[in-house]
């Protein structure tokens, strides 16, 4: 019955990683084809909180707004990077608002803050004018996120499977040790559901 369960969840593990790793192709081929590539056309990887960025907002923003040599953080709001800017503001300046001295250490905090989490120009995005293919690539990255948390789920209930046969294995062999006591243990494992009865006459 262990060895079934177990051969059960190591499929479904597999399927279920096969899925996500499918989906998560899906959803970087298609925001390099559409939203990256106007930007940069040699294609480069990253973590996966980026992708998630990219399905919250439309766009990211520039980088630096000043073509000159000053450094101008992006404002608009609607963007990914406009955003984090004002997290930025909110968390160093006393006045989001209102700009404090250029020189001043609120100030440079804050720049800081936003160039560490603001995307650079090898990473900008834009689905503006490509609204139906923002939400395909919005289903894409649920779905890959849905089967890799089912993965994941197949893994704990796979660990739970090894502990449940080792538990079950030592009571029967203290029940075994009992002698001249009847007894009778029965154990059940499911995806979503395990138990453990056992009775011992005297």
């Amino acid at each position: 019955m262990y060895l079934a369960a177990e051969v059960y969840l190591l499929s479904r593990f597999l399927q279920l990683d096969h899925e996500a790793t499918r989906e998560a192709g899906h959803f970087q081929d298609l925001a390099f084809d559409v939203a990256r590539h106007p930007y940069d056309p040699v294609r480069k990887d990253t973590i996966f909180e980026y992708y998630e960025q990219m399905e919250r907002f439309v766009e990211s923003g520039a980088y630096d707004t000043d073509p000159g040599a000053a450094f101008e953080p992006e404002t608009d709001l609607g963007t990914y990077n406009g955003a984090m800017w004002l997290l930025a503001r909110r968390t160093f300046w006393e006045n989001p608002d209102s700009a404090p001295d250029p020189t001043s250490p609120q100030y440079w905090r804050a720049v800081q803050f936003y160039q560490s989490r603001a995307v650079g120009p090898n990473f900008q995005w834009s689905w503006r004018d490509h609204s139906l293919e923002h939400e395909v690539y919005r289903g894409y990255i649920k779905r890959s996120d849905t089967a890799f948390r089912r993965a994941q789920s197949s893994i704990g209930l796979l660990l739970a499977n090894h502990v449940v046969s080792a538990v079950d294995a030592l009571i029967s062999a203290r029940m075994s040790a009992a002698a001249g006591r009847g007894a009778s243990m029965r154990t059940t494992v499911t995806p979503s559901y395990s138990e453990i009865r056992f009775s011992l006459s005297f």
